[in-house]
């Protein structure tokens, strides 16, 4: 297996077609609804028409929501309103149907995949399907020790790859990205607290099922404890994602960039995705370019994260479900758009 170097991203990464960008501007200059009276679903059929490199846009018929599960470490501090090494739970809910994912994502016509990194359970609990891609069961607690080593984070990383490969391969025209954790927001907060220069408490939040002011403070110096060991390791991501991120945000972060490389848009959903995004924009700067933010989650981090990508979410619902739920939401809007581009008849 070759070396992997994340330098790559930086050239392979391509924006979307700006030239076809403007002939969907053009064309939608001559629609019979009036220019601003859709609001940001123009932006969106805009941006889906650079993407597909087409005009008009195709609609969007094949949609994948991919949910990353694994469990961190540092959850066994108390961090989190689940109890440690509870992932598999809310694995097994979304394969069951019972969860807000899974509901949405049959109501939208979406097919739902699990991608099973580090859950902390035996591989046999779960199908084959799903752990087919495991790097370790559990991540490192980070504040006292690295989430994996070297060899697991470039694992993690080439599995998100491998995932994205799989997905554009399938045809897969749009994905909707989430995770699946249990301390997964304290990882993801200390990434973007490392990446933005930013003290703990700035970043700190309460979580999908929120937690109370004990549990904040837990949490709070958890990640105030893994900055200390993530600043040394700032100059190279796949370092840090190996010292404070844990194999569901490596792959993440790995199928983000990859995604890009094979012109695939995907739709971030909450704290988790956003700091993966953030370091993936650390590597290639173009790839933001490809993703829209699905909603605002009401975590500080990840507002100060999405602030420094650019990116605008397009709810604020004040969701906290995590686990895509989000993303899914935001989806009708993004294939609404595409809808909307496509159909709507030109002015002679």
């Amino acid at each position: 297996m070759s070396a992997l170097n994340l330098d790559d991203f930086a050239h392979l990464i391509e924006r979307p077609d700006g030239g076809v960008r403007r002939d969907a501007e053009e064309r939608r200059a001559r629609l019979a609804v009036p220019p601003g009276a859709l609001g940001r679903l123009d932006e969106l059929g805009e941006w889906l028409a650079a993407a597909q490199q087409q005009v008009p846009v195709r609609p969007v018929g094949r949609t994948r929501v991919l949910l990353f599960a694994g469990d961190h470490g540092v959850a066994e501090l108390g961090v989190s309103a689940r109890p440690a090494g509870g992932t598999k739970d809310l694995v097994r809910a979304v394969l069951d149907g019972a969860s807000p994912a899974a509901v949405l994502a049959r109501g939208a016509g979406a097919q739902l995949r699990v991608v099973d990194l580090s859950v902390d359970c035996d591989p046999e609990e779960l199908p084959e399907d799903v752990t087919r891609h495991r790097v370790r069961r559990g991540s490192g607690r980070i504040d006292i020790e690295d989430a994996l080593t070297a060899e697991e984070a470039e694992a993690a990383f080439r599995a998100g790859m491998a995932v994205a490969d799989e997905e554009a391969d399938a045809g897969t025209d749009l994905v909707v990205l989430g995770d699946l954790s249990v301390g997964g927001t304290t990882a993801a907060s200390t990434l973007i607290a490392a990446l933005c220069g930013t003290d703990a408490s700035v970043v700190t939040g309460r979580g999908g099922a929120p937690i109370d002011d004990l549990a904040w403070m837990r949490k709070c110096a958890a990640i105030r404890d893994a900055l200390r060991r993530a600043r040394p390791v700032l100059g190279d991501q796949l370092e840090l994602l190996a010292t404070i991120g844990g194999a569901d945000l490596t792959a993440m972060t790995g199928f983000l960039l990859q995604s890009a490389v094979r012109r695939t848009p995907v739709i971030l959903d909450g704290v988790v995705s956003a700091a993966c995004a953030l370091v993936a924009q650390r590597v290639a700067f173009r790839a933001p370019d490809w993703w829209v933010a699905g909603q605002a989650s009401g975590e500080p981090a990840q507002a100060k994260a999405l602030d420094r990508i650019a990116l605008n979410p397009l709810l604020d619902h004040g969701v906290t479900a995590g686990e895509g739920t989000g993303a899914l939401l935001a989806l009708p809007l993004v294939q609404a758009a595409a809808a909307l581009a496509a159909e709507l008849p030109v002015r002679d």
